[in-house]
């Protein structure tokens, strides 16, 4: 499981900046981000430690943004609201899964994140 995500009244931590693949690189499937070339394990293990945590922490905070994307479009002010199963197919998600983002994403909006432990609802 993902590690915690800092919440709005701590600092986010800043994950490595992930460095630009050129177009002719990203094509190679044996590319990826120059780790291939190093030669050192113990950089190999340090940038790619640093990688990982760069994209657990895009993930998380990208789940964070689905999640209030889910509540907006759930909010029963909204004349054009979408119910659960609407945004679980939209999201290609069960419904039982879009309920518990709809929530955790009302949450958010709403600062309520005591004890919340990760970006994920589940």
């Amino acid at each position: 499981m993902a590690e915690p995500t800092p919440r709005r009244n701590e600092p986010r931590l800043r994950p490595a900046p992930l460095i630009f693949e050129p177009a002719e690189a990203a094509a190679d499937p044996e590319h990826f981000f120059q780790l291939e070339s190093m030669e050192d394990p113990r950089a190999l293990l340090s940038r790619a430690t640093e990688l990982a945590q760069a994209f657990r922490a895009a993930a998380d905070r990208a789940v964070e943004f689905q999640a209030i994307a889910a509540a907006q479009l759930a909010d029963p002010r909204r004349f054009d609201r979408l119910t659960a199963a609407d945004i679980a197919e939209r999201a290609e998600w069960t419904e039982d899964y879009a309920k518990k983002m709809v929530e955790f994403g009302r949450d958010l909006m709403r600062g309520n994140t005591e004890g919340a432990t990760t970006a994920d609802p589940v």
